[in-house]
């Protein structure tokens, strides 16, 4: 084959590639690219294209690689430099990841792209002015921009600066599959005054747990019935919800009655126009189940010590879990120390391993394995009197429930909710302390506080 038409064969199985992309048939788009760099070495769109579809499917150590030798065969592509400097930052390679965006801007300054992702980068690394600036300038150069808008959000309501940061939050896009499904309109602040609405959940329990407290503002706007799509497992706790007329799994059918609105869960901070001082956060707004407490109750440690549950870590599927989650359990060992405390394990899945290894150490209850669903974990959290948790679900349904909890927050995206810095939140005010991460993002310093508190928690006080 003579160099023409392999180059030819070579551009053919480039685009055919690039439709698998598109699709997200990775392993049709591997072979596609690797057939085409087989046929033409020198070929850098398809060695840049390889290495995307590496990332994607996990190996970035040879995505790293194929970036880089991408951007030898073509060191004025900016496109190269943003993916290369985006697999860094996702590795947390900030200086570097840095360098290539700012290789990439020298190339293209008026990439919106480029200008969202350096701002989202100094957003992590809490350089707020830089990220603010570069933020904004990605809006003002492409306004369509939903990822920049929503990092500017994430910034804005970190502050505490909820009238701007609630709107920009609109700008999130994971309920977009839902709004495909439903036929009927998007609330946007009409009249609710007789009308039917369907509130449906995103992301994870957690943002339910945490949002569900506007059902009740919505059927005192006048809504005739509120039905709430759901997690599964939420399903039977929030049944017991303030104004909820229907909760719904979202493995159920919808009911065949029509209704008159929907909105997304998550969008009703912007539409009540919460503010600092507004936010509704009247405790408990959510009740454990008197008969399932009932029966949890006796497999709870029965002793008048201090009864304290513990969660270490949360979904692994989470972007950001291995900075929010513990190692393992052993890294709460210096509490074993604190006397008068008797341990409830409120872990489930990721983390229950860690249990036998410390049980030689420190004997824990261990309930979070039998728990089947968040009522379950609520009728557990009701008998005790305190949870020490990462941010997840567990935390907030404590925080709902008005049981005190102390959250241990990284330093590295921590997440827009607990606020830039303090130990109190607006949204659990009373009840949940936050335990900081330095910027050395270590967890020794938040566990020798953790110590501390607890310590002055048990300690004896005079009348």
């Amino acid at each position: 084959m003579d160099k023409l038409s392999a180059a030819a064969d070579a551009l053919a199985l480039f685009h055919a590639g690039e439709q698998h992309l598109q699709s997200g048939a990775w392993p049709e788009a591997e072979l596609a690219f690797r057939q085409a760099l087989a046929l033409d070495a020198g070929f850098a769109e398809a060695r840049g294209n390889l290495a995307f579809v590496l990332e994607q499917t996990g190996d970035s150590a040879q995505a790293e690689s194929h970036y880089r030798s991408a951007l030898q065969l073509s060191p004025q592509n900016a496109t190269l430099h943003l993916n290369l400097g985006a697999l860094l930052a996702l590795q947390k390679r900030h200086a570097e990841a840095q360098a290539s965006y700012c290789a990439a801007l020298a190339l293209n300054p008026q990439s919106s792209a480029l200008w969202s992702n350096l701002g989202a980068l100094n957003l992590n690394l809490h350089a707020e002015e830089t990220a603010e600036a570069c933020l904004r300038h990605a809006i003002a150069l492409d306004p369509s921009n939903s990822r920049a808008r929503f990092n500017l959000a994430y910034l804005q309501l970190r502050r505490g600066h909820f009238e701007e940061g609630w709107t920009l939050f609109e700008a999130r896009d994971w309920y977009r599959e839902m709004e495909a499904r439903l036929h009927f309109p998007r609330w946007q602040g009409e009249s609710l005054i007789g009308k039917s609405l369907l509130a449906t959940f995103e992301a994870g329990h957690g943002d339910v747990i945490q949002f569900c407290r506007y059902i009740p503002l919505l059927k005192a706007r006048g809504a005739r019935r509120v039905t709430l799509l759901c997690h599964p497992a939420l399903k039977s706790l929030l049944r017991r919800l303030e104004g909820l007329d229907t909760a719904l799994s979202f493995e159920d059918p919808l009911p065949p009655r029509d209704f008159d609105y929907w909105m997304p869960l998550l969008s009703a901070p912007y539409h009540f126009g919460t503010r600092i001082g507004t936010v509704p956060a009247l405790l408990p707004y959510l009740q454990a189940d008197p008969h399932l407490h009932t029966q949890w109750a006796p497999r709870l440690p029965p002793t008048t010590a201090l009864r304290v549950g513990l969660v270490w870590k949360g979904n692994p599927k989470f972007e950001n879990d291995g900075d929010r989650s513990l190692a393992h359990l052993e890294a709460l060992a210096p509490l074993w120390s604190v006397p008068g405390v008797d341990f409830v394990s409120l872990q489930k899945g990721a983390g229950e391993g860690d249990i036998a290894q410390c049980e030689a150490h420190q004997p824990l209850t261990t309930l979070g394995s039998s728990m089947q669903h968040f009522d379950d974990a609520a009728a557990i959290i009701a008998g005790l009197d305190l949870v020490i948790s990462v941010d997840t679900a567990m935390a907030h349904l404590a925080g709902a429930l008005g049981k005190p909890c102390w959250l241990l927050l990284p330093w590295y995206m921590s997440d827009w909710r607990w606020g830039a810095d303090g130990t109190d939140s607006l949204w659990y005010p009373g009840v949940m302390r936050l335990f900081r991460q330095g910027p050395d993002a270590r967890w020794g310093p938040v566990i020798a506080e953790l110590v501390l508190a607890l310590l002055e928690q048990t300690r004896p006080h005079g009348p």
